[in-house]
């Protein structure tokens, strides 16, 4: 008896501290949002090049805008990311006792605010840019046109050797720090946690309560600016808290979806939706329908559109079907992510070598 009422002493302690599964699931759903929206941007990309092809080539700086200002948005209400906020928990600064702690109304204080927006936002920024730097030089390093005695090219493939190494210690140091937030050896299951000064917790009644107050009087008091600088300044505080809860809100309506959406790119499904055969076959160019031929297609067959002269060393688009020189096509995809004819989405994988009967 006196064990389980030790037991339960303790419990009540740290009954503010979150499980393993609860801030795991948080992490999983922001993971699986990205992947979604660059599913949407590559479809409209796909359907409507001239109009829509920057959503595909700005896709990861559109993407962490809007996750800035979502973010900031929740860190500024409710002391807490979208994905924390929808599970329950905010974030309280390191050594904070149960009785001092503040309110998720109130916010964080402004070096872990600024600090944890930063972690938030700019981390997935750089490791998602990180591993397709990764993931070009391989292909570079398959379908390379460099000598492979050049600084360069020695370069990129020492690089590449170590990634793996360091991805490993990276993984390695999130993994280890969640084995000790379980055997209860740490106050926080990240490291990038415990760089913003922050620990997660649960929401308590307390703060249900205050932040449904000051949702309520955010939403009724609107006192007019006099001057013109309080006014713009309220304008754009306005716009931007307007995208931002347009954000909250679409994203905790489709939370669910974008669950099945996490299932829908995992492994197997992944690996089928990247390989070729699932690309779908393009309908033929308007020009050619027609039997109008495009300006940007030399008279004679044998032509490179790109540069004009005779083909060397024919390579064809999987994804539209166009010969160009390997050299010219392979520059132009890599800088573009687009056929020069169509405008469709295009990557270095889906340039297809031709060989003709002679050779």
């Amino acid at each position: 008896m006196a064990e389980r009422g030790a037991h339960l002493t303790a419990a009540s302690a740290i009954e503010d501290r979150p499980s393993i599964f609860e801030v795991v699931a948080q992490d999983s759903l922001m993971s699986a949002v990205r992947p979604a929206l660059q599913h949407v941007a590559k479809i409209l990309a796909e359907s409507n090049p001239s109009c829509y092809s920057f959503l595909w080539c700005w896709f990861d700086e559109i993407y962490t805008l809007l996750d800035l200002l979502l973010q900031h948005h929740f860190l500024t209400r409710c002391s807490a990311s979208f994905s924390e906020n929808f599970y329950g928990l905010k974030r309280i600064t390191l050594g904070d006792s149960r009785k001092l702690q503040q309110l998720a109304s109130a916010g964080l204080p402004k070096k872990q605010h600024w600090k944890s927006l930063l972690l938030l936002v700019l981390v997935p920024y750089l490791k998602t840019k990180l591993e397709k730097l990764v993931s070009s030089l391989r292909e570079e390093d398959e379908y390379s046109i460099h000598p492979s005695s050049s600084a360069w090219k020695r370069f990129y493939k020492a690089f590449l050797a170590a990634y793996p190494f360091a991805n490993m210690a990276w993984e390695g140091w999130f993994l280890s720090q969640q084995l000790c937030y379980i055997l209860g050896k740490a106050q926080h299951h990240s490291p990038l946690l415990g760089l913003a000064g922050v620990r997660l917790v649960r929401l308590t009644a307390e703060d249900i309560q205050a932040l449904e107050q000051k949702l309520g009087k955010a939403t009724s008091s609107r006192q007019p600016a006099h001057s013109i600088k309080e006014r713009v300044s309220s304008a754009v505080k306005k716009a931007l808290g307007g995208i931002a809860f347009s954000l909250s809100s679409s994203l905790s309506v489709g939370v669910f979806f974008l669950q099945f959406l996490d299932w829908w790119y995992s492994t197997e499904n992944q690996e089928n939706i990247k390989s070729l055969t699932a690309l779908p076959t393009p309908p033929p160019p308007i020009h050619l329908e027609h039997g109008i031929r495009s300006p940007l297609l030399p008279t004679l067959k044998t032509v490179c559109p790109l540069c004009r002269k005779l083909r060397a060393n024919d390579t064809v688009l999987s994804t539209s079907g166009f010969v160009f020189c390997y050299r010219c096509v392979y520059a132009y995809v890599k800088n573009h992510q687009k056929c020069p004819i169509t405008g469709y989405a295009t990557e270095l994988q889906h340039l297809v070598k031709l060989y003709s009967p002679e050779s």
